[in-house]
C-alpha cells in the first residue's frame, strides 16, 4: 500500500538515466525505479515522490541542477500541462534512438527475437504540423494552472474547448496553440471557443451530461481538403447551425462541414448519424504509389480511418512493399485492413488481394476505395478476425502466398496465430504499433518462421509511440 503523499521523501540531485514507457523518463536511486514525467535522460534533478511501490516510485521534478545537452525549447506552449508530446524537450535524434531501443529491447527481451537484421529507425521528415486529424472536447470546467489560481485568473469562465487533462476526465485544458495539425485548425476551433462564449452556448458538462457543445473534430488532407464536425449533445440543431455559417464563410479552405447529435452517456459517433451541412460529405487524400507507381485516392468520410501521419504512411506502407516481395501471380491477404490503404498500396503488385477487418464501415470505405483506383483484384471482408480465417475462408478465397498483418495494438489472437502457422504463406509481414504484444506474436510464429529484416517507423514524433515492421519468411 503506497504512502501519503506527504509522507514520501524528495530525491535530490538525481540523474535521468534514459527514455522509458508511456513518455516517462527513468531515473534509479539505490535500486529503485522511479519514472519522471517531463525529463530528458541527463538531468540532474529533485524528485519529489508522489507514489511509492515496492519495486518502483513516481514522482516530479522540483528541481534541476543540471540541464541535460539533449533538451531543446519546447514547441508547444501547453507543454508540461497538456499531457501530450511527452518527449518534445529532447532533441529528435534522441527521440530516434530511444524509439529504436525501445523496439529492440522488447523483441529480444519478450520474445527472444534475433534483432541482427534489425535496420535504422525510419524518422518523420515533418516533426510538427505533421497529423492531419484532431478531437477537441467541450468542458464547462476549464483546467487553470497552479500560477492561475494564485492570481485568482479565469480567463475561460464558460468552459473550455481543447485536450483532456491526464487522470482528470471532467476538465479541459483551453488549448491556445498546438503545434500538431497545420494551419488554420488552430484558428478554426479559437473560432468556434470565441462564437461559443458570445453566443452563450453552453459546454457539455462531462461529470452531469448535460450542455450543448459536445466535440470538435478537425481533418484535413495533402490535397488542401479540410473536415470539421460540430459534435452536440441535443436535437436541436438551431443554435448551431449559425456556428457553422461562420466557419463557412470565414475559412473557405473547410471542404466539407458536418455535425453529428450525440446524447449517449460517452463520446464514440461510431454508430452515429453525420449530417452534410455544407460542401460534400468526404475530403480525398493522395498517396504516391510505390517506386513510380501511380498515386492512389482514398476517400476519408467523418468515421474513415485514416494513418494520421500522412506523408510517413506512404513510408510505412513502401517497407511493408520491400519485405513482402510479391510475385505477380501472388495471392495476398492483408489482415486488419481497415479501409484497406496497405491492400490498395499492394495490389497493382499481384494477383488478388483479400482483406479482412471488424468494422463494417471500414470495410465498406475499402470497396469504395478499390472501385476510385480501379482495383478488380480486391475482395473485402468484414468480421472478427478469429472467426473469419478458417481453413474454410482460406479454401474459398485461396491459399496465401504473403500475408500483411497489422493488428490493434493488443495483437493477434491466438487463433488468428495458429491458423497463419497451418496456412503457411511464404511470407508474412508483421506491423505493429506495440512490440510488446508484436514480440510475443514473433515468438508464437517461430515455430515456422525465421525473422529477418526489422524496420522501425516513427509516425509519431516528440510521443513514445512507434511503429515496426518485420520480415517472416517460411523455413518449414
Amino acid at each position: 500500500m503506497s504512502r501519503k503523499k506527504k509522507d514520501l521523501p524528495v530525491l535530490h540531485q538525481v540523474t535521468v538515466a534514459d527514455a522509458g514507457a508511456e513518455g516517462m523518463a527513468v531515473a534509479k536511486v539505490e535500486g529503485l525505479v522511479v519514472f519522471v514525467p517531463f525529463v530528458v535522460p541527463g538531468d540532474v534533478i529533485d524528485i519529489q515522490l508522489y507514489k511509492k511501490k515496492k519495486n518502483y516510485a513516481e514522482g516530479r521534478a522540483v528541481h534541476f541542477h543540471r540541464m541535460s545537452d539533449l533538451r531543446v525549447e519546447p514547441l508547444c506552449p501547453h507543454f508540461g500541462i497538456c499531457g501530450g508530446c511527452k518527449w518534445q524537450t529532447m532533441n529528435y535524434d534522441a527521440q530516434l534512438e530511444a524509439k529504436q531501443r525501445q523496439v529492440r529491447d522488447n523483441l529480444e527481451r519478450l520474445g527472444a527475437v534475433d534483432c541482427s537484421g534489425m535496420r535504422p529507425i525510419c524518422g518523420s521528415e515533418q516533426t510538427s504540423y505533421y497529423r492531419n486529424k484532431l478531437e477537441f472536447t467541450f468542458s464547462n470546467r476549464a483546467w487553470r494552472t497552479a500560477e492561475q489560481l494564485a492570481k485568482g485568473e479565469d480567463s475561460h469562465p464558460n468552459g473550455a474547448l481543447g485536450f483532456h487533462i491526464p487522470q482528470v476526465f471532467d476538465k479541459v485544458l483551453p488549448i491556445e496553440h498546438c503545434a500538431l495539425q497545420a494551419a488554420p485548425s488552430n484558428e478554426i476551433r479559437l473560432a468556434v471557443q470565441r462564437y461559443a462564449e458570445e453566443n452563450r452556448l453552453e459546454f457539455y458538462d462531462i461529470r452531469n451530461h448535460t450542455g450543448y457543445l459536445r466535440n470538435l473534430v478537425v481533418r484535413n488532407t495533402s490535397t488542401g481538403d479540410w473536415m470539421v464536425i460540430a459534435i452536440i449533445a441535443s436535437e436541436d440543431t438551431a443554435p448551431l447551425f449559425p456556428l457553422l455559417d461562420m466557419l463557412h464563410e470565414k475559412f473557405p479552405q473547410i471542404t466539407s462541414l458536418q455535425y453529428i447529435i450525440n446524447t449517449k452517456m460517452n463520446d464514440s459517433y461510431g454508430d452515429l448519424a453525420v449530417h452534410t451541412y455544407r460542401g460534400a460529405d468526404h475530403i480525398e487524400e493522395r498517396m504516391a504509389g510505390y517506386e513510380g507507381r501511380p498515386d492512389l485516392r482514398f476517400i476519408i468520410n467523418p468515421k474513415s480511418f485514416y494513418q494520421t501521419n500522412s506523408a510517413q504512411a506512404q513510408r510505412l506502407y513502401s517497407h511493408v512493399a520491400e519485405f513482402a516481395e510479391l510475385d505477380p501471380g501472388d495471392t495476398l491477404y492483408d489482415l486488419y485492413t481497415g479501409t484497406g490503404t496497405i491492400a490498395l498500396f499492394l495490389a497493382s503488385m499481384c494477383r488478388r488481394v483479400v482483406g479482412i477487418e471488424y468494422v463494417e464501415e471500414a470495410i465498406a470505405d475499402a470497396k469504395e476505395n478499390a472501385k476510385l483506383n480501379g482495383f478488380g483484384n480486391t475482395s473485402f471482408h468484414a468480421g472478427d478476425m478469429a472467426q473469419v480465417l478458417t481453413s474454410e475462408f482460406i479454401a474459398q478465397h485461396g491459399r496465401p502466398d504473403v500475408v500483411v498483418t497489422d493488428p490493434p495494438r493488443a495483437g493477434m489472437h491466438e487463433k488468428v496465430v495458429a491458423q497463419l502457422l497451418k496456412a503457411a504463406p511464404r511470407k508474412i509481414v508483421y506491423v505493429s504499433c506495440n512490440p510488446a504484444t508484436q514480440a510475443r506474436d514473433l515468438q508464437l510464429l517461430s515455430a515456422r518462421y525465421r525473422v529477418g529484416r526489422i524496420q522501425p517507423v516513427d509516425m509519431f514524433p516528440h510521443t513514445h509511440h512507434v511503429e515496426n515492421v518485420v520480415e517472416l519468411t517460411l523455413v518449414r
